[in-house]
C-alpha cells in the first residue's frame, strides 16, 4: 500500500477521514495520496494538514492513480464522470457515493474493477464500520487494497450481493443521525426536568455510551437487556410504556425503511436534480 498511488476524487469529510486514517495507520505515504476538487482553498487546507498533494484537475489526479475513491455527491457523479475517462485499465474504482451502483459506475467510467462501500460518520474518528461489495472484475489484491482504505476509517465488512449497499446505507450510513435525534431528544428531556444541559448532556452521553457497550460485552438479545432493567410497575415500565403507545418502533421502522427508499431513488437520479442530503462535496 505505501507505493500505491491514491486519488481521492471529492475532499469532503469522509474522504479526510480516510486520508488520515491511512496515514496514522502507516498504510500510505503522503507524497502518493492527491486530493482533488472544485475549491483550491479546501486542497490547500488538506495539503497543510497531510502534506498531500492537492489539485482540482481530476483528470490529472487520476492519471497514474493504483486507486480512484469517489467521494462526491450523488448529483454530482454523471457529470465528475466525464472528465475520469482517464482512469488506468488495471487500477481500483472505490466509491463510496450513496445509491450509486458499480453498474452505473461502470458504465460511466468505462471501467471494471470497482468496489462499491458504505461507511458512516463514525469513521472520523476511526470507530465507523463501512459495508462493501466488489465487481467481479476486482482482483484480490485489489479487495486486500480496499479492505486496508476502508479499515482505516473502523469496522469493515464485505458483502458477496450489492444489494446490501443500499439496506447498509438506510441501516448504519445513516443511522448515526437517527442516534443523534435521539441523544438529543434525551437531552432536552433533561432539561425540560430542570438538568442544566450541561449535566444532562453528561448523563444521556454516558448513558448511551454504556449501555451500547454493555450489549456489546453481554452478548444477549436486547429485549433480554432491556427487561432486565423494566421493573414490573416501575419508571421504565412506564416510560416504555408510553414510548411503545407513541409508535417508537414502528416510527424507527419506517425512518430506515425511507432512507432504504431513498438510496434506491439516488442510484436512478437524473443528473441536475438538487438534494441536501449529507454525502461529500465535489
Amino acid at each position: 500500500m505505501l507505493k500505491k498511488k491514491i486519488a481521492f476524487i471529492g475532499p469532503g469529510v469522509m474522504a479526510e477521514a480516510m486520508i488520515a486514517g491511512l496515514l496514522h495507520e502507516k498504510l500510505a505515504d503522503a507524497k502518493n495520496i492527491t486530493a482533488s476538487g472544485p475549491r483550491a482553498e479546501r486542497g490547500e487546507e488538506l495539503h497543510k494538514k497531510y502534506g498531500i498533494k492537492v489539485t482540482t484537475d481530476n483528470a490529472a489526479a487520476i492519471h497514474e492513480a493504483d486507486v480512484v475513491v469517489l467521494s462526491i455527491k450523488p448529483q454530482r457523479l454523471t457529470e465528475v464522470m466525464k472528465g475520469l475517462k482517464g482512469v488506468r485499465s488495471d487500477a481500483l474504482v472505490l466509491s463510496i457515493i450513496a445509491g450509486a451502483t458499480m453498474k452505473k459506475i461502470g458504465a460511466g467510467l468505462k471501467h471494471k474493477a470497482i468496489v462499491r462501500s458504505m461507511p458512516n460518520t463514525p469513521g472520523q474518528i476511526g470507530e465507523g464500520i463501512t459495508v462493501w461489495a466488489a465487481s467481479k472484475e476486482v482482483t484480490e489484491e485489489q479487495q486486500n487494497m480496499a479492505r486496508a482504505i476502508l479499515g482505516a476509517l473502523g469496522e469493515e465488512v464485505f458483502v458477496e450481493d450489492e444489494s446490501y449497499l443500499d439496506m447498509a446505507t438506510a441501516l448504519s450510513g445513516s443511522g448515526p443521525a437517527y442516534v443523534f435525534l435521539f441523544t438529543e431528544a434525551l437531552i432536552d428531556a433533561g432539561v425540560h426536568m430542570g438538568f442544566p444541559r450541561r449535566i444532562a448532556e453528561e448523563l444521556v452521553l454516558q448513558t448511551i455510551k454504556g449501555s451500547a457497550s454493555f450489549y456489546q460485552n453481554a452478548a444477549r438479545h436486547p429485549a433480554t437487556l432491556r427487561n432486565q432493567v423494566t421493573s414490573p410497575g416501575g419508571t421504565s415500565a412506564e416510560a416504555l410504556y408510553y414510548l411503545e403507545k407513541a409508535g417508537f418502533r414502528t416510527a424507527i421502522s419506517r425512518a430506515v425503511w425511507a432512507a432504504y427508499q431513498r438510496s434506491l431513488e439516488l442510484g436512478k437520479e437524473k443528473p441536475g436534480h438538487i438534494d441536501t442530503h449529507d454525502e461529500d462535496e465535489n
